[in-house]
C-alpha cells in the first residue's frame, strides 16, 4: 500500500516538472519570438532563426520525451542559457529588444515630432 502511494507521488511530482518544463519552455520561445531580429546581432547572441530553431526544437522534445530521458535534459539547457545569457543582453539594449510597430508620425530615423 506505502508503495502505491510513494509511486503514485512520484508520478505526479514528474507529470508536474514535466509541465513546468514545457511551460519554462514555451515562454522562452514565445519571448525569442517577439525580440527584434537586429537585437540579437547587436547583442552579439548568434541569430534570431538560431534561437527559434534551438528553443523550438526544446519545446517539442519537452512535449514529446518523459522527462527521464536525456533530451528533456539538453533542451532545458539551452532553454537557460537563452534565459540567463541572451534575454538578459537583448534587454539592455534601448527599446528592450522588443518588436514594435511604428506609428503614422516615425519617419526614416523614428518618430517625427514637427521642428520641435
Amino acid at each position: 500500500m506505502v508503495d502505491v502511494v510513494l509511486m503514485q507521488g512520484f508520478a505526479n511530482f514528474m507529470w508536474l516538472l514535466s509541465m513546468a518544463l514545457i511551460v519554462f519552455s514555451a515562454f522562452a520561445l514565445l519571448d525569442a519570438v517577439t525580440r527584434r531580429e537586429d537585437a540579437y546581432r547587436a547583442a552579439d547572441k548568434k541569430t534570431k532563426p538560431f534561437w527559434l530553431i534551438i528553443l523550438g526544437i526544446a519545446f517539442v522534445v519537452n512535449l514529446i520525451f518523459p522527462i527521464l530521458s536525456f533530451l528533456p535534459i539538453i533542451g532545458l539547457i539551452a532553454t537557460i542559457v537563452y534565459m540567463v545569457d541572451v534575454r538578459p543582453a537583448i534587454r539592455s539594449l534601448p527599446g528592450g529588444g522588443r518588436s514594435r510597430r511604428g506609428s503614422s508620425s516615425d519617419g526614416p530615423y523614428g518618430p517625427y515630432n514637427g521642428g520641435r
